[in-house]
């Protein structure tokens, strides 16, 4: 259960920043952030601070800068860490660590997918380090595999410096689309068993992947039985985010429910996922055996 907490003028705000975001991608000007990601390593150490988590901030020592760009839609920044090894920055927020990496990449993606009984079809929306196709592909029973990325710039540098999660492009089933998640799944209704949205925070590009117009978008494009499982936030700092998406949702999605893993170098060390299914029950029970090649 995710317990009642007032949401006041800061969620005013977050929807009104999602509905002009929303307006933005639709129109393909999303602006590109201010944030410039090496400006935040002072005295040797990278420093994380971030709106959705005031008052806090998470520190890395940085050994070696390998890498900063803008994109046409985000500040790209890739360090070594003298203790977490390769690590890719976002305007300003650390994505992934090679040290603590699986933990996100497998709950998200193994969480839905033995959830479901028969995976055949599986949509990856974000995701462009490949951490999440590593894992979707190591299903046998998964017969295709899209990834929508709208930054192809993600995908290459994460080719280039984090190739133990990029190995996921390799296998032949993934098919990969620059291209909106909207959009994609606009032109392919009732096509997927299950799909994973793994999304940057709710600020820039990603905020409308928090709204509930793209849930309704993902239920569409979900075959009868189909699961979603999208990155849900940190309980410990965005219950006023959390509550009401999970409510809005709940009144489309027979069930939706919240997981929740640790990992050292996100906001408060949690991260938790929205895990909805259509027209079936809650995701809470495997719905099939560990595969020799998951476990």
């Amino acid at each position: 259960m995710i317990p009642h907490h007032p949401s006041g003028r800061r969620l005013e705000w977050f929807f009104l920043f999602c509905n002009i975001a929303f307006a933005l991608a639709m129109s393909g000007e999303l602006p590109v952030s201010g944030v410039v990601g090496k400006d935040l390593i002072i005295d040797g150490w990278f420093h994380e601070r971030g709106v959705l988590w005031p008052g806090q901030a998470m520190s890395l020592e940085v050994e070696e800068i390998l890498h900063t760009s803008k994109s046409k839609y985000q500040d790209v920044l890739v360090f070594k860490s003298t203790k977490y090894g390769t690590v890719l920055v976002l305007d300003g927020v650390i994505q992934v660590t090679e040290r603590d990496e699986h933990a996100y990449q497998e709950m998200i993606s193994h969480l839905p997918l033995y959830a479901h009984p028969d995976p055949k079809r599986v949509l990856v929306i974000g995701g462009g380090d490949g951490g999440v196709i590593r894992e979707v592909a190591r299903h046998p029973g998964v017969e295709e595999i899209v990834i929508c990325e709208l930054d192809s710039e993600v995908i290459e540098v994460s080719k280039k410096y984090l190739p133990s999660l990029a190995k996921g492009y390799d296998d032949p089933r993934v098919k990969i689309k620059i291209m909106d998640g909207n959009k994609f799944m606009a032109e392919n209704q009732e096509s997927f068993d299950v799909i994973i949205t793994d999304s940057s925070d709710p600020v820039g590009p990603a905020a409308v992947l928090f709204e509930t117009p793209f849930y309704k978008a993902m239920h569409a494009s979900l075959r009868t039985g189909g699961i979603v499982c999208t990155q849900g936030e940190c309980m410990w700092l965005h219950l006023d985010l959390i509550k009401p998406l999970m409510n809005s949702i709940a009144t489309f999605y027979e069930s939706v429910d919240y997981a929740y893993t640790t990992i050292p170098t996100y906001p408060s060390g949690q991260i938790g996922f929205i895990i909805a299914s259509k027209g079936r029950g809650s995701c809470k029970v495997a719905a099939r055996k560990t595969d020799a090649a998951v476990a």
